[in-house]
């Protein structure tokens, strides 16, 4: 595929987060799991429910065009998903672990808000406003999500973990 429009610049962009989302489906749920402390795990799992609903609206996107929902590799959270998985692979403990969670989520979280924050833009100049306020919603989500994974980052009894 070329791409030579905006058009064509927002239709791979919405394919690449739509791909992204789902990925992220599976990696929230690794996250709650792997994640002992019942504050942070339910932060994922909440975060999890909100990640369905992009989907959903992305999938809303994808029928303005009249097209059905496709996915591009997403690379960004690819590399974001094996980073993750080469540490847990280190068997780091429990409290760690805990903590590079809230971390490796924060990253994902200021991904998705790139990528929609730069898709927005692109729907207003094609004037697909009701695309952009779909996902003007779904950036206010993540925001909020990272939001909350930086108070939780932010009042982590980091004494936990030993400092050496």
């Amino acid at each position: 595929m070329s791409v030579d429009t905006i058009q064509d610049l927002f239709e791979h962009g919405l394919e690449d987060i739509y791909h992204a989302e789902h990925q992220l489906l599976d990696a929230l749920d690794e996250l709650e799991s792997n994640t002992e402390r019942e504050e942070i795990a339910e932060a994922f799992a909440e975060h999890r429910e909100e990640t369905q609903g992009h989907i959903d609206r992305l999938e809303a996107v994808f029928d303005m065009f009249g097209e059905p929902p496709e996915k591009e590799e997403c690379e960004g959270i690819e590399g974001l998903i094996e980073e993750y998985e080469e540490f847990t692979s280190m068997e780091p403990s429990q409290e760690v672990l805990d903590y590079h969670n809230m971390a490796a989520a924060e990253k994902t979280e200021h991904y998705e808000i790139a990528a929609y924050g730069n898709l927005i833009p692109l729907a207003d100049q094609i004037g697909m406003d009701e695309a952009a306020d779909l996902l003007e919603e779904n950036l206010r989500e993540e925001q909020g999500a990272l939001d909350e994974l930086k108070e939780l980052t932010e009042t982590y009894e980091m004494d936990a973990i030993p400092a050496e």
